[in-house]
């Protein structure tokens, strides 16, 4: 079978793309459960250079393959975010704040003389950070491969207006702008990528 000479740059790119999104999602997902630095700017590295290949090569991805692409995109910007912004909280907080079992950070109560003990026990905030960051990923992904990016505003208000009550501690505060920022920055890139691919 001779492929047309017009049709050889498309499919070239679409299997590069293919090939460096699945190589970034493997590496992210083997980061999960203990985020590793090499992986994890190897994926980075893969994500930012399929970003520069696309943008200065204007070729339509052939719609079959933009619906792989797509799918491939969407599911390493939601998964792969997590990996990475629990790397760069653990950087920003050089391991000071300890995570809790429900994907939140521990914290202790200050220690006021005569009010609250120094040993008080650590409580739990930002529960379910893990699985909104997820959601959070997914909702801004899928809103810049669909060309709507303006419902990214309404994902960080939901998260905010949700997480508002929580925010009263310093650590707490940190870790939320931090991670927010550092999630929404992963998806954006790679829901950027997968748009400027098939548009």
């Amino acid at each position: 079978m001779v492929v047309p000479h017009d049709a050889l740059l498309p499919l070239t790119l679409s299997l590069f793309l293919f090939i460096t999104l699945s190589a970034a999602l493997i590496l992210v997902v083997l980061s999960t459960r203990r985020p590793r630095e090499i992986p994890l700017l190897i994926a980075g590295g893969l994500v930012v250079l399929s970003l520069l290949i696309v943008a200065v090569t204007p070729v339509d991805v052939p719609p079959m393959i933009a619906v792989v692409i797509a799918l491939l995109g969407t599911a390493l910007a939601a998964a792969g975010g997590s990996p990475v912004t629990r790397r760069v909280l653990e950087v920003a907080t050089h391991g000071r704040v300890p995570e809790g079992i429900n994907g939140g950070i521990m914290l202790r109560p200050a220690a006021v003389p005569g009010i609250v003990a120094e040993d008080a026990p650590a409580r739990e905030v930002l529960r379910g950070g893990t699985t909104i960051g997820y959601l959070e990923r997914l909702g801004v992904a899928l809103a810049i491969v669909v060309g709507f990016p303006e419902a990214i505003a309404v994902v960080v208000a939901v998260k905010g207006i949700g997480r508002f009550s929580e925010l009263a501690a310093a650590e707490a505060r940190e870790r939320f702008i931090i991670g927010t920022l550092a999630s929404l920055l992963w998806a954006c890139v790679v829901g950027g990528l997968v748009r400027l691919a098939i548009a």
